[in-house]
Parts: structure tokens; sequence; C-alpha cells
């Protein structure tokens, strides 16, 4: 089946950059540990003990628990994360205002955080083999001004979305449809409203996932061709582009559920429990660098071929004087 085939070969090129995994990890647990600190108002402490939520080490467990989010990125792994530790489903009561702004600086610094670093990450997929320090961050550097454009464009098609069309949607046309319905039939017409809804989103969602892959590899500048690109490439392979993100998102479920959770004993955090919740984070993380390389093995399966990228192999940029002798030679 071609989307396995997609899914092994994307997997391969994940594993095959244990840095980058190993990287992207330890970024989602050393920022949501800060989230968790300012969110919560007793930090995680392995010596307190009480009731059922004070386990020791359950943190750990529900930090490793799976959030998938719209972006498949690491803000949303560290959003996720942060929300569970901090318990952000209950209201914050005692919060400061400071607190709030701590949080927003932190997220937004996150934001550009992956924004900057999945350039690299990227490139590093789309060649398929090491391009080293100098290379990844000199491709980190030369497409994040891209990168940052096309998140905004999507932020702001997010923000219509949810805005005027889920508005339109559920309130105007809702109306319209189910007035007079019995409760069955408005349940029904808001059920097709939800499917339409969540078509559109995870179209956009592709549209701008090729965007991204489509400015990496064929090193495009213009974020709007980019966007029309990936456009063009979803609506002409709407099933298997749909199809690869279905299973990518079932794969990462089915890894994080699969992973036993250990319970600690009161008083203490055994190190099975600390290795379970390091594995849990571990595959979160490889299921959402997964959907970069699946979809980077599928574009260049379609429009180029295996380790294609059209930019040149970054390198760190020499002084002055070394490239005046360069070109001298």
């Amino acid at each position: 089946m071609p989307i396995v085939s997609f899914l092994r070969d994307g997997l391969g090129r994940v594993l095959g950059a244990p840095v980058i995994l190993a990287a992207a990890a330890l970024l989602t647990l050393a920022l949501a540990i800060p989230l968790h600190e300012l969110l919560h108002e007793a930090p995680p402490s392995t010596m307190r003990v009480g009731s059922a939520d004070d386990v020791p080490g359950q943190w750990w467990r529900q930090c490793a628990a799976p959030a998938i989010g719209l972006t498949r990125s690491l803000e949303s792994a560290v959003t996720g994360c942060a929300a569970q530790l901090g318990g952000l489903a209950a209201p914050l009561t005692g919060t400061q205002p400071v607190h709030t702004r701590l949080v927003g600086y932190l997220l937004g610094g996150l934001v550009v955080l992956w924004t900057f670093l999945s350039g690299g990450i990227l490139d590093r997929y789309a060649r398929g083999r090491p391009t080293r320090t100098a290379g990844f961050f000199s491709a980190c550097g030369l497409y994040a001004s891209r990168l940052v454009r096309l998140g905004l464009i999507a932020g702001v098609t997010y923000g219509v979305l949810f805005g005027p069309v889920q508005g339109l949607l559920f309130g105007t046309l809702f109306e319209w449809l189910a007035g007079g319905a019995s409760p069955v039939g408005q349940a029904a017409v808001r059920a097709g409203l939800f499917v339409l809804f969540g078509a559109l989103v995870g179209i956009a969602g592709l549209v701008f996932d090729y965007a991204r892959v489509r400015a990496v590899v064929e090193d495009r500048r213009s974020i709007l061709g980019a966007v029309l690109a990936g456009w063009r490439f979803v609506r002409r392979r709407l099933v298997v582009c749909a199809g690869l993100c279905a299973a990518n998102g079932l794969l990462l479920v089915a890894a994080v559920a699969a992973t036993p959770l250990v319970a600690a004993a009161p008083g203490q955090v055994g190190w099975l429990t600390l290795v379970t919740a390091l594995t849990c984070l571990v595959a979160r993380s490889a299921g959402r660098l997964l959907f970069y390389a699946a979809e980077i093995v599928y574009f260049q399966s379609q429009l180029a071929h295996v380790g294609y990228i059209a930019a040149p192999t970054p390198v760190w940029p020499e002084s002055p004087a070394a490239e005046a002798l360069g070109r001298l030679g």
C-alpha cells in the first residue's frame, strides 16, 4: 500500500536523525516545565504525598500523555503538556496577571523558536542525509523568514475559519437549515455542519503543510506561490494526502496509547516510571516529526526524487577573508 510505504520511509528519516528527535523531545520537556511552574501554584515535587493527584511522578505521566493539536508541531506538544501539568481544564484562581504575560511571552517565543528550527528539520529530512550542525542552522536561517510569512498567512486563515466561517455555519446557516426541525433533525444538521467545518480546517492544514514542504524542497522564495502550489498538490491528490495524514495521526495515537504506564509507589519516583514517561515523550515527538518526514517523502515521490532539494547544501558562512581567497582560487 503506498501510504504504508510513505510512512515507513518517513519513519526511517525520523529515526535516521536521532539528534533532531532527541532535541525535540528535550525541548518539549524543558519548555513545558516552566509553563507548569507558572500555571501551577505549587511546583511539582517528588516529596509531596497526599491525594491521588499528588502521587509522585504523576506529572511525568501526564506530560507524556498525547495532546494532538491542529498544528501537529512542537508548540502544540508543549502547550498540551503544560495544560495537563498545570491543570488548565480547571479555573485558575489566584493567578497573578504577570503570570499570564509570562505565559504569553513563553508561548510566543516557543512559536518563533519552532518556526526557526522547522526549516532546518525539513531540510534535513528532505536531503535524507546528515547536514551537520553548520548545515542545519544555515538552513534554519535561510528558511526562517519564509516560514514566518507562511505562519502569518496560516494564522489569518485559521482566524477566518474559526471566526466568521464558524459563526456563519453554526449561526445563520444552522438556523436556516434546522428551523422548525425536530431535535433529531437539528442534531443531524449540526453533525453535518461539523463534518463540513472539519473538512475545511483539515484541507487548510494540508495546504499549509505542503506549502511548507514546497517552500523548503523547491527553495521557493514566494510564500504566496508556495501556498498556491500546496493547494494544487493537495487538490490533485486529496485522497492520498488526507489518507496519509489520517494514518499518521492514528499511528501517533496508537504509539502513545500502547506505551505502558507504570504507577509510582507513594514516596518515591521509580526509574521505570521515568523511563516510561520519557518514552512517551519521545514517541509523541517522533509522531509529530513524522508528519513532516512522510509529507516530504510523498512529495518527492510525486514531483521530484528521493533526497531532492533545490537549494544547495547549506554551509556555515565563511569570513570575508576566506571568501576572498576562495574567489581567487
